[in-house]
């Protein structure tokens, strides 16, 4: 009988995770960012507000719109500057890799370019991070009050004993006692008060990762919402790249159905031509046919021709296997049929998909028993494929010994499948911790 779980062996690696906080990298690297982005945020969100205040001002005057409007132009600029500062320095900190956002694009003539520069969309995200980096900030410095209050007050002991910072004969004022909240703390009158002083310091910064966590994770979603590229820009560059990776595909299609051409079924076309005309020239009027000779020809013409159809059938098979004509859970039940590996299906696909998304499930489900076959180890696996909410689940699990990733290679083919079903707007998704089990869920639209 299985020994059921204690609560203390949950709690210990929060406990442990918790007392480790303080001395980790990330901690420290958080709380400098904190530390360095206070004052950039307060000296360029000041600056930019001012700049913007100021444009929007002139521009609302007759006189002076012009020049409200190259105020606001300076300080879009000024704005993706600051934003490409915030980035970098996310990034040498935090590791937070923003893709830069394309480049400005001025338009044709002096008022076209103005009004490309005030319908910067790039620069007034830019200038919206720069200003709710102001708040922000503040947090961040708050944030860093945490540590810098628990590393104070560490030092109690030291303070008391050696730098005679204690109360006086008549003293009513005692050593303080730091704390991040903004009330004021107590101080301290007494030496066992410093012993008080150093348990609130260990107290303080075993919380003090914990806020600057939570600054950062903000501060984090801040700055893919708006110093990004921007979802449409996101867009189009996904689209770039399955654009790209269908045209690859295709040339690669043909490429192979070339080959398989050239070097299996006209192979064989050409001998069965051949064997036609020698058996031609054996047949001339006149002449006695050597029957056996031309019966050799024949079986030989008829042995290629038989062996091109195969070839042009398998050919023909991998562009479009003939089982999808029924449709997909038919198809998967003869590729399960057909697996070395016990395979249990279950299939509910009440609206049939487009064609290509079909051909894709097919092609991924072939391949993901492949691997499951050859690389596995497993002694069973089931096929899975659902409708819901508009996208076609392809789901495929074995009981083998797991470690499959698309990145590892090893002939798995996951990484190849992954760009498949990015084509389509599709995903992919692969759980297969060491020693299993490996689940590979394929999500596709029900329309390519």
């Amino acid at each position: 009988m299985q020994d059921l779980p204690r609560p203390g062996d949950r709690l210990r690696p929060l406990l442990v995770t918790g007392l480790r906080a303080p001395f980790t990298r990330r901690a420290w690297a958080e709380a400098a960012y904190c530390l360095i982005g206070f004052p950039l945020g307060l000296v360029g969100g000041t600056l930019l507000a001012v700049v913007l205040a100021l444009g929007a001002g002139f521009t609302l005057s007759l006189v002076l719109a012009v020049v409200g409007a190259l105020l606001l132009i300076g300080g879009l600029r000024l704005a993706r500057a600051l934003g490409g500062v915030h980035r970098g320095l996310a990034a040498g900190l935090l590791g937070v890799r923003t893709p830069a956002p394309p480049p400005f694009r001025p338009g044709g003539g002096f008022v076209g370019r103005l009004d490309a520069r005030l319908r910067d969309g790039v620069g007034w995200r830019s200038a919206g991070y720069v200003l709710a980096k102001l708040p922000v900030g503040a947090l961040g410095a708050y944030a860093v009050l945490w540590w810098v209050s628990g590393l104070v007050n560490l030092t109690a002991l030291l303070r008391w004993a050696v730098f005679g910072q204690r109360p006086g004969p008549g003293d009513p004022d005692g050593m303080p006692l730091l704390t991040p909240i903004p009330f004021g703390g107590p101080e301290v009158d007494t030496f066992a008060g410093t012993w008080g002083a150093v348990l609130v310091g260990v107290a303080t910064l075993l919380c003090a990762p914990w806020v600057t966590r939570l600054v950062v994770a903000g501060d984090r979603w801040l700055i893919a919402a708006l110093l990004g590229p921007g979802r449409l820009a996101d867009r189009v560059r996904d689209l770039e790249e399955t654009r790209a990776l269908a045209v690859d595909d295709s040339v690669a299609l043909l490429r192979r159905v070339e080959r398989d051409l050239h070097d299996g079924a006209q192979v064989r076309l050409v001998a069965v031509a051949m064997a036609l005309d020698m058996i031609k020239e054996g047949l001339v009027e006149g002449r006695q046919p050597d029957v056996p000779r031309l019966r050799k020809l024949v079986d030989g013409a008829h042995r290629n021709a038989t062996e091109a159809l195969t070839e042009l059938r398998d050919l023909a098979r991998g562009i479009h296997p003939p089982a999808l004509d029924d449709g997909l859970p038919d198809a998967l039940a003869t590729l399960a049929a057909r697996s070395t590996v016990p395979v249990r299906l279950s299939a509910d696909v009440p609206v049939r998909p487009t064609p290509a998304i079909e051909t894709i499930a097919y092609f991924c489900a072939a391949e993901l028993l492949t691997n499951v076959i050859k690389h596995s180890g497993a002694r069973q696996a089931i096929i899975g494929v659902t409708q819901q909410d508009g996208l076609l689940r392809l789901r495929v699990t074995d009981d083998g010994r797991g470690g499959a990733a698309p990145e590892a290679g090893g002939g798995s083919g996951l990484a190849g499948l992954a760009q498949r079903v990015r084509t389509v707007d599709g995903r992919i998704d692969v759980r297969s911790p060491e020693g299993g089990p490996t689940t590979v869920t394929v999500e596709l639209p029900l329309r390519a």
